[in-house]
């Protein structure tokens, strides 16, 4: 009898989540903000920020047009209304100096298509994009643009990966405040030379003890300096080596598995996070940071299945050192369209074809609001099937494989606990990346 009733009870189950999902899709629309293109799009949005001093800024893919430009959109009004002094990206620190000082017009390249050129290594699309670009420029036209003296906005890295890079780095920047403190850097980080070109054999190097006491050092003397130029110069020397210290770490640690490499390496970001809002309060006297970084870095790790197995991310990190009120995030989603990605680690760029979002899914729900482009606050909306219910969702990084979507794409999250506001553009197009 059992046997014979299951597929009744299973069409029963299916009839009401989707009557389910209808409602909330249909609650959702009369919540919605819609995004017209209107200079006061995110007006309801910079009112919900109020006097956040960190907002997150996600993406459901690191290859989508449209998330660039709307992340772009609100950077500029961050930026500019609210003065927020640093964009902070999920790209190595190493790399996003050179755009650092392109934006603060201290450096030779003409461009900023120029100054992207820095980042060379997979996945270059990620940063090397006409949108991304256009972002540079306005931020260096509003620098440039200020009176002698006012508060510039910066470009920063967070990441980890860019060991070989920032060992150069650190030598360099101590060779313009201190020659015998950059002598002795170079001598503790000739442990590494045999291992420095490979990112394979950096897992194996026994330059651990190296790499930290250098950055002790370098701490150290960063703590330790008033003069405004030598602040710059450590400040960079000190993050240049957390980044060999720290990456060290993760490359030893990828041997053992994803998990704690992920720890690892979010924990590092949200270091760096800290790290530079005490020194933009040294240098300025004002801390306020915009990152751009994917959904599953931004969002809450803990309103997620990911938190089952151990991990967590830099939204829960945020979110224990800087609670809701002075921080702030912000997730992305799409149902489908293009994007940008590779089929493989490594591989080239490739205009994919995104799968419909699966029925019950986030992205399905807000796509059947049939509102082509939305913000969602979701503090407005808390009561919505939406947020109360965990529901399946979309995280395409640079790889996307589209034949085993849900077992490599989909995971479960729980939406008004991850984030403090989404916005779904319901039909996305890839992003343009630059030669």
């Amino acid at each position: 009898m059992w046997r014979k009733s299951l597929p009744l009870l299973f069409l029963l189950a299916v009839a009401c989540s989707s009557a389910s999902s209808e409602e909330a899709s249909r609650s959702l629309a009369e919540q919605a903000h819609r995004l017209t293109g209107a200079a006061t799009d995110y007006d309801p949005l910079f009112r919900a920020i109020g006097d956040a001093h960190l907002v997150l800024l996600g993406e459901a893919t690191h290859g989508t047009h449209e998330f660039y430009v709307e992340r772009a959109r609100i950077t500029r009004r961050l930026i500019e209304e609210k003065k927020f002094t640093a964009l902070a990206l999920e790209a190595d620190w190493s790399d996003a100096a050179r755009v650092d000082r392109y934006v603060r017009g201290v450096s030779e390249d003409r461009t900023a298509a120029e100054a992207l050129r820095g980042f060379e290594k997979f996945p270059v699309w990620m940063w090397r994009n006409q949108e991304f670009a256009e972002l540079v420029e306005a931020i260096r036209a509003y620098n440039d643009a200020l009176p002698a003296g006012a508060m510039k906005a910066g470009v920063y890295g967070l990441d980890l990966y860019g060991v070989p890079e920032s060992l150069d780095q650190v030598v360099q920047h101590l060779g313009n405040v201190d020659p015998a403190m950059a002598a002795e850097a170079r001598r503790r980080y000739a442990c590494f030379e045999p291992f420095r070109n490979d990112e394979d054999r950096l897992a194996m190097t026994p330059c651990a003890d190296e790499a930290k006491a250098q950055y002790e050092a370098v701490h150290a003397r960063f703590e330790q300096a008033t003069d405004p130029r030598q602040l710059d110069e450590l400040f960079f020397a000190e993050q240049n080596a957390r980044v060999v210290m720290n990456g060290e770490e993760y490359y030893r640690e990828s041997l053992r598995g994803r998990v704690s490499t992920w720890n690892l390496r979010d924990r590092h970001m949200v270091v760096t996070m800290d790290a530079l809002q005490r020194y933009l309060l040294r240098r300025n006297g004002r801390d306020h940071i915009i990152v751009w970084a994917h959904n599953s870095h931004v969002g809450d790790a803990r309103a997620t299945s990911v938190s089952r197995h151990g991990e967590w991310n830099m939204g829960q990190l945020v979110r224990e050192r800087w609670p809701r009120g002075s921080s702030f995030s912000l997730g992305f989603t799409t149902h489908t369209g293009t994007v940008m990605a590779a089929h493989e680690w490594g591989g080239s760029p490739a205009l994919q074809q995104l799968n419909p979002s699966l029925p019950g899914s986030h992205g399905r729900i807000l796509h059947d609001t049939g509102i082509p482009a939305f913000l969602l606050i979701l503090g407005e909306v808390e009561g919505s099937g939406l947020t109360r219910n965990p529901r399946q969702q979309r995280a395409v990084g640079v790889i996307y494989l589209p034949r085993t979507e849900v077992d490599s794409h989909y995971f479960t999250a729980t939406l008004h606990e991850q984030f403090d506001a989404v916005i779904h553009i319901d039909q996305t197009t890839a992003v343009s990346p630059l030669p």
